[in-house]
């Protein structure tokens, strides 16, 4: 039903509530009607005792316990570790010093090589179907027989419903099987989907689990249920890598991306990935730059290593050379392994192949 009230019915609850009576009961009236607070509240509250109505109730009663309803949740505690108040230009003048001196330095087989053994060779297209992934599969297991001096790739990345195909028909000994799930790319589903479908990509062959951090929670400021989501996923993954990504290129500034990475390893993510590929959303060197510091920061406060893959718009060797010298000035060459350092791509493995080779190349 539609209530309406008329001008003259809505001016006396208007005038309410914008005067204070003269009485300070704490509720408000007119300052030309009389206080009525045993007719509306059900007692008189014109005195200086403490009103105590129904009214009132939610009101702390004294500073402990205003104290108490101010007190930070266990996620603001979290990120209250580290300094998230960072500024985007010193970031970007951060980002060019490293292109400027290290990225020339970098560029030689032996870094190309190891490039090369971070792919996750991926293929995420509305029109992928089992005849297109059954090629690319083929195609590194033959790369994996003609060029035994070269490293393979570390992970063919699909659609979860390709979980299966892939891991039956992959030959190449130490390829990983990796899924996005979780509503990719928008992660825009219930979380009972989620968890649903994520069980399905393991139980079909799936060893390593792409999701995508709800963006959404995470600039409302809901972290609670942001990080419940991840966490429940994460247990869901057990011993398998869970790869985060945070989407960056929405976060809108150099501090929400490093409390967002914070909060998913926190959650227990084995890495954190910068985008999707999807919708215009690339990876950044300077996104990677402060992932890589809260990585490290989150490495010195908890011991405990957790790897960085970029993804979205990398396709030249320069590109990829632009991330590793990231990766190793800011975490060393601890994370230079697949195990660690990823690189999420397609084109990027013919470009890397043709330099090593020499010729240009197709392989994939």
């Amino acid at each position: 039903e539609i209530y309406t009230l008329s001008l003259h019915d809505a001016l006396p609850i208007l005038m309410k509530e914008n005067h204070e009576h003269e009485c300070h009961c704490g509720h408000h009236h007119h300052d030309d009607e009389g206080c009525h607070c045993e007719q509306e509240y059900g007692h008189d509250c014109c005195h200086d005792d403490e009103c105590d109505c129904e009214a009132c109730e939610d009101t702390p009663a004294d500073d402990e316990d205003r104290e108490h309803l101010h007190q930070p949740s266990k996620y603001d505690a979290a990120l209250a570790k580290y300094e998230t108040h960072l500024d985007d230009d010193a970031v970007t003048q951060a980002v060019d010093a490293i292109i400027e001196s290290k990225v020339a330095d970098n560029d030689n087989e032996e870094v190309k090589k190891l490039l090369f053994s971070c792919l996750d060779l991926t293929s995420l297209r509305t029109a992928d179907n089992d005849e297109s992934i059954l090629r690319l599969v083929e195609r590194v297991n033959a790369f994996d027989d003609a060029h035994p001096d070269l490293p393979h790739v570390a992970a063919i990345c699909t659609y979860p419903n390709f979980s299966h195909l892939v891991s039956q028909s992959l030959e190449a000994e130490g390829v990983e099987v990796a899924a996005v799930s979780g509503g990719f790319p928008s992660a825009q589903t219930f979380t009972e989907v989620k968890v649903a479908e994520t069980a399905m990509a393991l139980h079909e062959g799936a060893t390593e689990i792409d999701i995508v951090m709800p963006v959404g929670k995470f600039l409302d400021g809901n972290y609670e249920d942001l990080c419940d989501e991840i966490e429940e996923l994460k247990d869901i993954c057990g011993d398998k890598p869970l790869k985060v990504i945070l989407e960056t290129s929405l976060l809108r500034s150099a501090s929400n991306i490093k409390r967002a990475a914070i909060l998913a390893m926190y959650c227990g993510a084995d890495f954190i990935k910068t985008s999707t590929g999807k919708d215009c959303s690339v990876a950044t060197p300077e996104a990677a730059y402060v992932m890589c510091q809260a990585i490290r920061e989150y490495h010195t406060q908890t011991g405990r290593m957790v790897g960085f893959k970029a993804a979205g718009g990398i396709r030249s060797v320069h590109d990829a050379l632009v991330y590793y010298s990231i990766v190793r000035e800011l975490l060393g060459k601890e994370w230079l392994t697949p195990r660690y350092f990823r690189i999420g791509a397609s084109s990027l493995a013919n470009a890397l192949l043709s330099d090593l080779l020499g010729e240009e190349t197709k392989a994939f």
